[in-house]
């Protein structure tokens, strides 16, 4: 019978021991937010997105794979994250430059610091409301 306990405490414990942690959606792929112009006629063909945002789905998985942004207040500016499975998807868009371009990486900026700079495109931005956007 003390076999049997100790078998059911052993099994009790082991899937705990076993199993990862889940990875919060907002980590998995690489990301880079930035601040970029919008681009596009608002068209089917053509819809208004940001600049470097692709107009239709990457199906190879080598490129941008998804983005969300939220529009500037004065309606020409995008404050975008874009995700992509490897980093190299993004070569682009820093070596655009400019002073339209506002590059910023995650580990690298401080959130203070990418708040700040959001702030000056769209007052009411809310980084609680960005990351809750995260895992949906």
């Amino acid at each position: 019978m003390g076999r049997c306990y100790a078998l059911l405490l052993l099994a009790g414990l082991s899937p705990p021991l076993v199993s990862q942690p889940r990875v919060a959606p907002g980590d998995v792929h690489e990301r880079l937010l930035a601040i970029v112009p919008l681009v596009g006629a608002g068209t089917f063909s053509d819809p208004r997105r940001p600049l470097f945002a692709p107009a239709r789905a990457d199906r190879t998985g080598s490129g941008i794979i998804a983005y969300r942004f939220e529009e500037s207040d004065d309606g020409n500016f995008a404050l975008v994250e874009f995700v992509a499975r490897e980093r190299k998807a993004f070569a682009a868009i820093p070596l655009a430059g400019g002073p339209n371009i506002k590059v910023f990486q995650k580990g690298r900026h401080s959130r203070a610091d990418i708040l700040t700079e959001f702030r000056k495109y769209k007052r009411s931005f809310d980084a609680d409301e960005w990351a809750a956007g995260a895992s949906q």
